[in-house]
């Protein structure tokens, strides 16, 4: 072999190396942005409230998260709320909107959005230990700005691309591709107008819908709290959904 083919493949090892690390890189960037991983850690729930423009309506919107992965997500519109929960093992929810006035377990495709907002942390805190994996995929572009890449493959498949501000280095877009019963969900949100709470940045404003979608529903959350007194009980799985509510039902009466 040519001493200079042996400069290349050294030179190309090096090159492989550098780009796995960059991936580790800007996520410690992004992880510093956001405050830093001890007041990050520091954060033990959250509550964000606001108003969601879909164009014809608007709706007042709620979330609160609670470690280790409890969250709750309200949406409220002409005197009917609908309720979607995880309480660490089980989704639920209620939809007055549809005509159902009982709260009901989620299918697969709800639950597998709920499991991503009950992630308390998000996917990039703690990535190694929660089984993803990161990858950077060089530079794009975020509605003619630049960004930097990362992709990150879940546990479970699922895969989600972030774009984060090569200036701030907090993301600005991110891209879901969900696999589900052999298809593909393919949506995404736009994150902006980022704010301190408790020494953490927060996005109050989002955009958020399937992949392709020209004018997404816009979110603009007016208060976000944080390590505020938050009760269990409306994470809770409902008593009637639970195991033993069909046990505890009396007979039907007998003709």
């Amino acid at each position: 072999m040519r001493p200079y083919s042996r400069i290349a493949i050294v030179v190309l090892i090096f090159g492989l190396n550098a780009f796995a690390q960059t991936a580790e890189e800007l996520v410690a960037k992004n992880t510093q942005a956001k405050g830093g991983i001890e007041k990050i850690k520091a954060i033990q729930n959250v509550r964000m409230s606001g108003t969601q423009d879909g164009g014809g309506f608007k709706a007042a919107v709620t979330q609160e998260n609670k470690r280790p992965n409890l969250v709750r997500e309200t949406f409220s519109l002409q005197g009917m709320t609908a309720v979607q929960a995880y309480d660490g093992g089980s989704g639920w929810q209620l939809r007055p909107f549809g005509g159902r006035k009982d709260p009901e377990l989620m299918g697969e495709d709800d639950l597998r959005g709920m499991l991503l907002d009950a992630d308390f942390d998000g996917p990039l805190v703690d990535y190694a230990a929660k089984g993803n994996k990161i990858e950077y995929m060089g530079h794009d572009q975020v509605d003619g700005d630049d960004a930097y890449k990362l992709k990150v493959t879940l546990k479970n498949g699922d895969i989600i691309y972030y774009y984060l501000d090569p200036d701030t280095y907090l993301e600005i877009r991110k891209e879901f591709q969900m696999f589900i019963r052999g298809s593909v969900q393919e949506s995404f949100i736009n994150l902006g107008s980022y704010k301190p709470v408790n020494g953490v940045m927060f996005p109050f404003s989002i955009a958020s819908g399937p992949k392709g979608t020209a004018s997404p529903p816009s979110t603009t959350y007016d208060k976000i709290a944080v390590n505020t007194p938050v009760q269990d009980g409306g994470f809770a799985l409902p008593a009637a959904l639970k195991p033993d509510a069909a046990a505890k039902k009396p007979d039907a009466p007998k003709n």
